[in-house]
C-alpha cells in the first residue's frame, strides 16, 4: 500500500475518533450548572473567537508546512481541551479550554479534507472524492451517535465524566495522525505572491462565491440547534416533570439525530442526481431554516422530534460542497481558502450569538420563552437569505453551480 493509499484508508478512522465527543449532548447543561445562562452562551463565543483568529493562519501554515504536522497540533489541542474541562471549575478555565478546542478545530479545518483530496490525487483517483467524503461523513456521524448516547448516560453519574472519555478518544486521534504521511501531491514550492494571486482569483469565481456564502450561512444554522437544543429539551421535559432526565434524553436525541443523518447520506447521491447540485444545496439550507422555525413556534415535548433532523441538511450538502470546491482550487491555497470560508461562517455565527446572549438572563437557566424568541429571529433572517440565494442561483454566469 502506498503512503497516499494508507492516508485514504486511515482518514475515516481519523474522523471517527475525532468525533467521539461524549460531552456533545450535555455540554450546555454542564456549563449552565457551573455558570449563569449568559456565561454558558458566551463560553461558546470563546470557542468561536479562538477558531476565528486561528482559522486563516492555520490554513496558511497547512499550505506552507504540511498537512500532517498541522493535524498533529490539532489532535494535541483537542486532548488539552477535553482534559481542562474535565477538571476545571472556574469560568476562565472553561474559557481557555474552549480556546484549545478552537485551536483543534481551526488546525483541522480544511487541512483534513485537503489531505484526503491530495492523497487521492497522488494515486490518480481525484474522481473518487465525493464517495470518500461521504464515507468519512458516515464514520463521523456514527461516532457522534455512539458518543452522544454513551455521554448522556455518563452524565447521569457526573457531567464531567464525558469530558474524561473524550480525552481518551483524542489519544486515539493522535495515534492516527502520527501514522499519516504528507501527500507528495501537496509538496509544491509556491511563493507567497503567487499564493495570494491564486487566492484572489478563487475568491472572484462566481461558483465559489455562491458556495462561500451558502457555507457561511449553513454553518450558523447547523449550530443553532446544537447551542440551544439542550435548554430547549430541558424546558420541554420540565412541562411533564422529567427535567431530571434531561442529560439522558439529550444524549438519546443526539444519537438518533446522527443516525438519521447517516441513513439520509445514503439517499444523498440519488437525490443530487435527480435535482442537481444547486437544488440539493438549496433544499438543505431550506431544511435548516424550517427546523429552526419549527422549534421557535412551540416548546412542546413533541417538538423535540424536530431535533432529529438537525444533521440531515449537512448530509445533503457538506460532502458535496467540499468535493465541488476541491476541484476548483490549486494545492498551494486549498487549506487557506477552506479556512477563509470557515472563518466567514464563524464570524457571522459568533456575532449573532453575542447578540443573542444579550437577551438571556444573567443568572440561572435560560427560559424556554427566551430560547424560542431567539430561534424565531434566526428563522426569519434565514428565510430572507434563502430567497436571495435561490434568486442568485438562477442568474446565468453568476452563481449557477454545475452538477459535476
Amino acid at each position: 500500500m502506498t503512503d497516499a493509499a494508507r492516508n485514504v484508508a486511515l482518514y475515516p478512522w481519523f474522523k471517527f475518533f475525532q468525533n467521539l465527543l461524549f460531552w456533545q449532548a450535555t455540554w450546555f447543561l454542564f456549563f449552565q450548572s457551573e455558570l449563569s445562562a449568559a456565561q454558558a452562551i458566551l463560553i461558546y463565543v470563546f470557542y468561536d473567537i479562538a477558531t476565528t483568529v486561528l482559522e486563516v493562519p492555520s490554513g496558511y501554515m497547512s499550505d506552507r508546512v504540511g498537512r500532517r504536522f498541522t493535524l498533529i497540533l490539532s489532535a494535541l489541542a483537542g486532548l488539552l481541551s477535553a482534559t481542562m474541562q474535565a477538571v476545571g471549575s472556574e469560568f476562565w478555565v472553561f474559557a481557555l479550554a474552549q480556546v484549545a478546542m478552537g485551536i483543534h478545530i481551526a488546525f483541522a479545518s480544511g487541512t483534513d479534507s485537503s489531505l484526503l483530496y491530495e492523497s487521492l490525487a497522488e494515486d490518480g483517483r481525484e474522481d473518487e472524492i465525493e464517495a470518500h467524503e461521504l464515507k468519512a461523513w458516515r464514520f463521523n456521524f456514527v461516532a457522534l451517535a455512539i458518543s452522544a448516547v454513551l455521554g448522556g448516560a455518563m452524565a447521569l453519574w457526573s457531567l464531567r465524566v464525558p469530558y474524561l472519555a473524550s480525552a481518551v478518544a483524542f489519544v486515539f486521534v493522535a495515534v492516527v495522525v502520527f501514522r499519516f504521511r504528507e501527500p507528495k501531491h501537496a509538496k509544491q514550492e509556491v511563493t507567497d505572491g503567487a499564493r495570494l494571486d491564486a487566492l484572489r482569483i478563487a475568491l472572484r469565481q462566481p461558483v465559489l462565491m455562491w458556495l462561500f456564502a451558502l457555507s457561511a450561512l449553513m454553518y450558523g444554522f447547523s449550530h443553532l440547534p446544537f447551542v440551544f437544543g439542550q435548554p430547549y429539551i430541558l424546558g420541554a421535559l420540565a412541562q411533564i416533570g422529567m427535567e431530571a432526565n434531561a442529560p439522558l434524553v439529550s444524549g438519546a436525541v443526539t444519537a438518533c439525530m446522527m443516525l438519521v443523518s447517516v441513513l439520509t447520506s445514503w439517499m444523498a447521491p440519488g437525490l443530487r442526481e435527480r435535482i442537481g447540485l444547486t437544488g440539493i444545496l438549496l433544499l438543505a439550507f431550506g431544511l435548516q431554516v424550517f427546523l429552526v422555525g419549527g422549534l421557535a413556534l412551540t416548546g412542546s415535548v413533541f417538538a423535540i422530534a424536530l431535533l432529529l433532523l438537525r444533521m440531515v441538511p449537512d448530509s445533503f450538502s457538506r460532502p458535496f460542497i467540499l468535493a465541488r470546491i476541491q476541484t476548483e482550487l490549486p494545492d498551494g491555497i486549498r487549506a487557506t481558502y477552506l479556512s477563509l470560508q470557515s472563518l466567514a461562517g464563524r464570524i457571522l455565527f459568533a456575532a449573532s450569538l453575542y447578540l443573542a446572549s444579550g437577551s438571556a438572563s444573567d443568572v440561572g437557566e435560560m427560559a424556554p420563552d427566551e430560547v424560542r424568541l431567539v430561534l424565531g429571529v434566526f428563522a426569519a433572517v434565514g428565510c430572507g437569505f434563502l430567497a436571495v440565494l435561490a434568486v442568485l442561483s438562477r442568474l446565468d454566469g453568476l452563481a449557477r453551480v454545475p452538477g459535476k
